[in-house]
């Protein structure tokens, strides 16, 4: 899915300098989700345009809130609710009196309706891939799951679901089951049910029976089949975020009820912090004060909003400026591409130059055929006006006006602003901008463009990207193929397989191989460009061997761009393009690649990119996120490589990972990820994201994202076992191997460094947090296993670990230092992303340390356990997830294998002394027969 936009992030001082000219009311008309006065104003609910036209699915949305309002107003102590709800009917619904959208689309809905393709199923889940307390990307729903009410008995009433969802979307809680571990052995043995809280009573089932907890385990393993069922009648009030379906269940595990033992993610992410206190900590939550007792929230308010005539303009600096570097045609091939491969059929494009002032190029053309895209092309700017600066705000107003010439405003507009300069204060036109109710895309040339620019984009909602002066560089064409409708509708759009380039040496070749996949093919367009006058010799050779050669292509010598437009359906498989350089001196080629899906029902993989962060200040890093994906489906074992380029310099390469350790805090959820720290000057950054695997790889997750509402397999009613359906097979096995691999590129915008020193400077970066940390007990050890962290966050090889341990969990939270050190000196840390394992003995502690770990308060069997990696200066990582084990005391009740092991010796015992006992009996019987016998022979003998 594309990247959210979080419309708040404002960073730096001049942005704040920049907001206190406008005022809260003209704010809000820029950005989205607030929370003003206990409600929240403005969630956006978006319908995907593939989705079936179905009048019911309105108003179960609209009950779906409301039901969640109320039961989020009671679950947060009368806190927050549901205030102004927007829903956003797609364009392929029926036209009725909706309102129209200013920068709504669904690419900004904080919560999307869309089906899975292919396969169907039904689960409610939050995309969510940052650190406990962090925001999620958005909240999934089925059409089905709102229309099928039988859905209701697996998950809960749709409310219910709505908050358990809502929690991970804005708190960044965790859920607290676990379907790959439902149990775990804790205390004394037992068996206990990963939930919270435990008090929740119910029964364990072994193969739809009623069994004992013993009866669930083999060999200290977990019997395949068994599952414990809850009672549908409870006394317990938590937890959502365990199983909000419970009647009884009307709040979040707090620091009473929290179950710390339980193995699962909210434990893992939140250093076994319960969901309350992470919420209580929330900015939400800290600002609002609880509602008077006899005060009762009003029911949410909806606003149905329909998408009409996509209508962009392209707003181009043609000042002094843009004559460096070729700027002006750098910019040319990309707004020319632009208007013949990316932008939708059906949309109004208009063109406006601008330097001091602005200047119509053309009014808005609606785009219905190629003859269309080509009239628009003939009209964009080839020369520069000399010695004139670039009046942005002239520029952006002169936009404005060929928008509104269509239709009188400027609603659900975009305006894709490029510019190398900035004369003048663009805070004098900022408030214009944000009530026009357009979005706008800002495109940064070189190194010397307003600093402020992005904050047009920011409070717009839009996205802003930076092009630097490099001749090899293929920036300012990847940020125009990222400028995508908004719609959501993929299989309308183009996905951009390859870009780059290189300088080139006299008569030496720039050779790329592009992978066309399964699903594409439509529409697909090789675009080569060059420096100097006349195109390279050109090689294109298709998977079947036949050839495209230079004069096959659409030349354009002054544009120094040439395309090649494959008719009909591409074929599937390897195309390699070959570039010769016959120019007299060295030279950048450069190749970009784009197709559009062929099949209409399977869609195409895409890639999004995005930074965490609009702005940092050195030493602090930014995290890179690329999401892979196919439909909904995570796409795992691609090869991900991110390029980062400064104004000035040489381009880095970032290998990124979806291994659950660093900056990925989950694994294989097809969120590849990697913190990035080498910055070399302050300034602009521009992202860029490759992905390529190769063919026969098993590449589609089975399962579905992690946080998501359980699926209950079914109650106890009045001692009764009633099961629901079983939970359906997706049967993804027939889609994880494909003939082919896949090639992909994208831009992942901008962001911006300040404070980077200009010379050397000391070692600033630590080793990042170990966050996957897990401990098994075993007999008298306990078995420590986590990925390695780096000697730079994620980079690298660690110098040392330093564990420590205690009984009180407090301790080891607020005073990490002072708890028990574990000798831990012979192990050597691993490089980053290894699997490292330590094993934890008794005989590790000195007398002293045993002595103070038996004085601690806390729980006599158990301890906590964390760790933190230290770099050769000494330089030490966040402590990690807090774990605990249960510690092996002497003459505590045996396990269960021990337990079966008494019983069978009992059994023996037993069986042993009715032996015993029997063969007394019968030795006595025969005694007694034989003195019998003895005496009747005695008497006969006296008679005779």
């Amino acid at each position: 899915m594309p990247e959210r936009n979080h419309l708040l992030v404002v960073c730096s001082p001049k942005s704040l300098v920049l907001l206190v000219v406008l005022s809260p009311e003209l704010l809000l008309l820029g950005t989205s989700l607030q929370l003003q006065d206990n409600a929240y104003e403005g969630l956006l609910v978006a319908i995907h345009p593939r989705v079936t036209e179905d009048q019911d699915l309105i108003p179960k949305i609209t009950g779906m809130i409301t039901e969640a309002s109320s039961y989020l107003f009671n679950a947060t102590k009368r806190r927050v609710y549901f205030g102004h709800v927007k829903i956003l009917i797609p364009d392929t619904w029926k036209t009725h009196n909706y309102s129209q959208p200013k920068w709504e689309n669904y690419e900004k809905a904080n919560i999307i309706i869309a089906d899975w393709y292919r396969k169907h199923r039904d689960d409610p889940y939050t995309l969510q891939y940052r650190g406990c307390g962090e925001e999620g990307q958005y909240i999934h729903f089925t059409p089905n799951f709102l229309l099928n009410d039988n859905l209701t008995a697996i998950y809960g009433s749709r409310g219910r679901v709505f908050v358990h969802e809502w929690a991970h979307l804005r708190w960044g809680v965790f859920d607290e089951y676990n379907n790959e571990k439902p149990f775990y052995m804790a205390g004394h043995n037992q068996v206990k049910v990963t939930r919270c809280s435990s008090d929740l009573t119910g029964i364990f089932v072994c193969e739809k029976n009623t069994c004992t907890q013993e009866n669930c385990i083999i060999h200290n393993l977990f019997k395949e089949g068994c599952m414990f069922i809850h009672n549908n009648t409870q006394n317990a009030t938590a937890s959502i975020m365990y199983m909000q379906s419970l009647s009884s269940v009307v709040e979040f595990c707090n620091s009473s009820t929290h179950n710390q033992e339980a193995p699962n993610l909210q434990n893992q992410m939140c250093s076994l912090r319960s969901t309350w206190d992470v919420i209580m900590d929330s900015v939400d939550l800290r600002k609002s004060i609880p509602l008077d007792a006899a005060a009762l929230p009003p029911p949410p308010t909806f606003s149905l909003l329909q998408t009409g005539d996509r209508i962009i303009c392209l707003v181009l600096d043609v000042s002094g400026k843009m004559a460096e570097a070729d700027r002006l045609l750098r910019l040319h091939q990309a707004a020319e591409f632009y208007l013949l491969q990316v932008v939708e059929i059906h949309t109004y494009v208009g063109i406006v130059s601008f330097s001091s002032k602005g200047l119509v190029r053309t009014l808005p053309r609606q785009i219905k055929n190629p003859r269309d895209r080509k009239q628009l092309s003939s009209t964009l700017p080839t020369t520069v006006i000399a010695g004139v600066g670039a009046n942005i705000c002239s520029g952006l107003r002169t936009g404005l006006q060929v928008i509104e010439s269509l239709h009188g405003n400027a609603f659900g507009s975009v305006i894709i602003l490029a510019t190398s300069g900035g004369d003048g204060d663009i805070s004098n036109c900022l408030s214009t901008m944000i009530n026009s109710g357009s979005t706008i895309h800002t495109i940064a040339l070189g190194p010397f463009v307003a600093e402020n620019l992005e904050e047009l984009s920011i409070l717009t909602g839009g996205l802003k990207f930076f092009a630097s002066d490099k001749s090899s560089s293929n920036g300012l064409i990847d940020a125009f193929s990222r400028i995508s409708s908004g719609t959501g509708d993929i299989f309308r759009q183009p996905v951009q397989l390859d870009s780059a380039g290189e300088i080139i040496d006299i008569h030496q070749h720039f050779n790329r191989t592009v992978t066309i996949d399964e699903g594409l093919g439509n529409d697909t367009v090789f675009l080569v460009t060059w420096e100097t006058h006349g195109p390279p010799d050109i090689v294109l050779q298709d998977p079947s061997g036949k050839k495209y050669f230079t004069e096959d292509f659409n030349t354009n010598p002054e544009l120094k761009s040439s395309y090649l437009w494959i008719p009909e359906t591409a074929k599937t498989g390897h195309w390699t393009c070959l570039l010769n350089n016959t120019h007299s001196s060295p030279q950048a080629l450069k190749v970009s690649v784009s197709s559009r899906a062929s099949d209409d029902v399977v869609p195409p993989v895409t890639v999004t990119a995005h930074v965490d962060k609009d702005e940092t200040h050195f030493p602090h890093p930014v995290i890179i996120y690329a999401d892979v994906k196919q439909g909904f489906y995570p796409i795992l074992q691609a090869n991900v490589i991110a390029v980062i380029e400064p104004e000035i310099g040489e381009p880095v390469r970032l290998e990124l990972f979806d291994d659950g350790a660093g900056a990925d805090i989950i694994k294989n959820d097809g969120i590849y990820s990697r913190y990035f720290f080498s910055f070399t000057v302050n300034g602009r950054y521009s992202l860029k994201v490759h992905v390529h695997q190769e063919s026969h790889i098993r590449r589609l997750s089975k399962s579905i994202p992690r946080s998501h509402a359980i699926y209950v397999p079914g109650y106890i009613v009045n001692g009764n076992i009633q099961m629901n359906a079983p939970k359906k097979s997706t049967g993804d096995g027939d889609i994880q191997v494909q003939k082919w691999g896949f090639n992909r590129t994208t831009s992942g915008g901008s962001f911006s460094v300040l404070d980077v020193p200009t010379g050397p400077h000391l070692d600033l970066f630590p080793p990042c947090r170990i966050i996957n940390l897990e401990a098994i007990r075993k007999e008298e050890e306990i078995i420590l296993s986590w990925t390695a962290s780096g000697e730079d966050f994620d980079q690298g090889q660690a110098a040392s670990y330093e564990i420590r341990i205690s009984k009180n969990l407090q301790k080891i939270t607020d005073d990490f230092k002072n708890a028990i050190l574990v000798n831990s000196s012979k192990m050597i840390p691993q490089p980053a992303g290894s699997r490292e394992t330590f094993v934890f003995t008794p005989a590790l502690l000195t007398k002293e340390q045993q002595q103070q770990l038996d004085g601690e308060m806390g729980e006599a069997d158990k301890i906590y356990l964390a760790i933190r990696a230290l770099d050769e200066t000494s330089l030490q990582g966040q402590v990690s997830n807090i774990v605990q084990a249960a510690l092996f005391i002497p003459g505590i009740a045996p396990s269960v294998p021990a337990r079966e092991f008494l019983i069978l010796k009992g059994v023996l015992t037993a069986v042993g002394l009715i032996m015993t006992l029997c063969l007394m009996i019968f030795v006595a019987h025969c005694t007694f027969s034989r003195k019998k016998k003895s005496r009747k022979k005695d008497n006969r003998t006296k008679l005779l």
